[in-house]
């Protein structure tokens, strides 16, 4: 299948990419990110380890990798009565994910920007307040694990 535009084309900024790495133990890094999740208005309402199903199930040699599905539910509520379709890219994961032991890379896009990019979310000013509250949490979220003692940048 080819797609009618160039990924690679796309600025990162437009899909909310977000990036830090923290030099610290897979779970203790986890841990860490669900905590600063919380304190920046993200409830965690489902989490999971790939790594450890598919190590499990199908015998794979995963590092750890692991998924937290963060979700603001005021805003959420906001983005259904904006457009069903959001529901299908529910919840906003935070991914953690070890690149060597003691360095993990956490990793988020939003979903409220994909949404738009894809024409299923509308252009309207809802959408855009929806799109700055989002900004604003996750800003917040990402600037708390890159100031904290055992961030560096990417």
């Amino acid at each position: 299948m080819s797609l009618p535009f160039d990924p690679a084309a796309i600025d990162p900024e437009a899909y909310g990419e977000k990036q830090a790495v923290l030099e610290m133990d897979h779970e203790e890094a986890v841990e860490f990110v669900r905590e600063v999740c919380t304190d920046c208005g993200f409830g965690i309402p489902v989490e999971f380890s790939p790594s450890e199903l598919l190590n499990e199930k199908v015998g794979a040699d995963r590092d750890p990798y692991y998924v937290l599905g963060a979700c603001n539910p005021e805003i959420a509520n906001k983005a259904l009565d904006e457009t069903k379709q959001i529901g299908g890219l529910f919840p906003c994961n935070v991914i953690v994910w070890e690149e060597e032991p003691g360095r993990q890379r956490v990793y988020h896009v939003s979903i409220m920007k994909i949404a738009r990019l894809l024409g299923t979310a509308p252009d309207n000013e809802a959408w855009d307040e929806i799109l700055d509250e989002t900004g604003e949490l996750t800003d917040t979220l990402f600037e708390e694990l890159e100031s904290a003692d055992a961030a560096v940048s990417p």
